[in-house]
């Protein structure tokens, strides 16, 4: 004879060897099922959720952008700002006025720098230039130390 195979003899049969009741069984099947089809959908939300806020974010880093932008804008529409920069940026003068430059006020170099070797100063006139790096090669170990 031929033992008929059923869906609640199969869980039952389970169910007694696990020692968990055939409802309880069922009861985690249906939930798995329920978990396996809501976690695609629940994936692409929070997904979709991120993407959104970075967005939002975008927008508002462009909101700003633009906010400055206008009031460079209103800046520029400003006739003393454009002769201010005219000054300072392209060393424009009005008529009449006089305008100083003044290269290297910046820049104080020293020659007494550290690691630095001592210049040899102390070439007579009408030396040949061959015999002044000559003489600054070999001058070099020679000089005053600095602890």
């Amino acid at each position: 004879m031929r033992r008929r195979l059923s869906l609640r003899g199969a869980f039952s049969d389970f169910a007694e060897r696990r020692g968990i009741s055939t409802r309880l069984l069922i009861l985690f099947i249906v939930l798995f099922a329920i978990a396996v089809t809501l976690a695609p959908p629940t994936q692409h939300y929070f997904a979709q959720r991120a993407q959104i806020s970075a967005l939002e974010a975008s927008v508002a880093s462009n909101r700003a952008k633009l906010l400055e932008a206008r009031a460079e804008l209103e800046r520029w529409r400003d006739p003393d700002y454009v002769r201010s920069q005219a000054r300072t940026r392209l060393h424009f003068v009005l008529p009449g006025e006089r305008q100083y430059i003044i290269l290297g006020a910046g820049n104080k170099a020293s020659n007494t720098s550290e690691g630095a070797a001592p210049i040899n100063e102390d070439f007579p006139l009408g030396v040949p230039w061959y015999s002044r790096i000559i003489s600054s090669i070999t001058s070099v170990g020679v000089g005053s130390a600095n602890p």
